[in-house]
């Protein structure tokens, strides 16, 4: 939980939105580390196995001395210089995927790389409807799931993707919901 300094529109370290006057972050939600490391450990495999077995072949080959040998690592080094960007984007997207509840709204914020940025937000006095979707075993067991918002704006649906114990989540958007919806009154 994160207490912006009086006055508000203080950056919240993670977060690229500024908040509004005496709004205050109740908890940052990023997907399940299931959708990083499995996906990094792929693109490790991926990385790392096709030039170690031509490595090997071309010395079984006898064709790995000279020319042939620099060839071989000037590509290898560019091969593997391609998917170590591929990890660091992975990476990069999982942690700039973050989403926001607040005191007065939901915060989606997502970079796909450096130059990129989109947010979304809602007010919590217009999330109408909640529902948690969690299919599946391997949700079940590391309890992770999705949590739909509608909403009375123009975006119909707010879509939380992926997130760590979804129930607690709902209930703190329910209860944070209905406090706004009194305040307002």
């Amino acid at each position: 939980m994160t207490n912006p300094a009086p006055g508000g529109n203080t950056k919240t370290p993670g977060l690229t939105v500024p908040l509004q006057d005496g709004e205050q972050v109740l908890k940052l939600c990023r997907r399940h580390w299931v959708y990083l490391w499995p996906l990094i450990a792929i693109y490790l495999l991926v990385a790392l196995i096709p030039p170690v077995v031509l490595g090997i072949l071309l010395e079984q080959a006898g064709g790995y001395h000279g020319l042939g040998e620099k060839i071989f690592w000037v590509v290898a080094w560019i091969y593997l210089g391609y998917w170590l960007v591929r990890i660091f984007l992975a990476w990069y997207r999982y942690r700039h995927d973050i989403w926001a509840i607040t005191n007065q709204r939901l915060i989606d914020s997502y970079k796909r790389h450096p130059f990129s940025l989109r947010v979304s937000t809602a007010d919590l006095v217009n999330v109408q409807d909640m529902t948690i979707r969690r299919d599946g075993l391997l949700r079940t067991v590391l309890d992770y799931g999705d949590i739909v918002c509608q909403t009375a704006a123009e975006q119909q649906d707010f879509r939380l993707v992926g997130i760590p114990d979804p129930r607690e989540v709902q209930s703190l958007v329910d209860r944070e919901r209905d406090r706004e919806r009194l305040r307002i009154r």
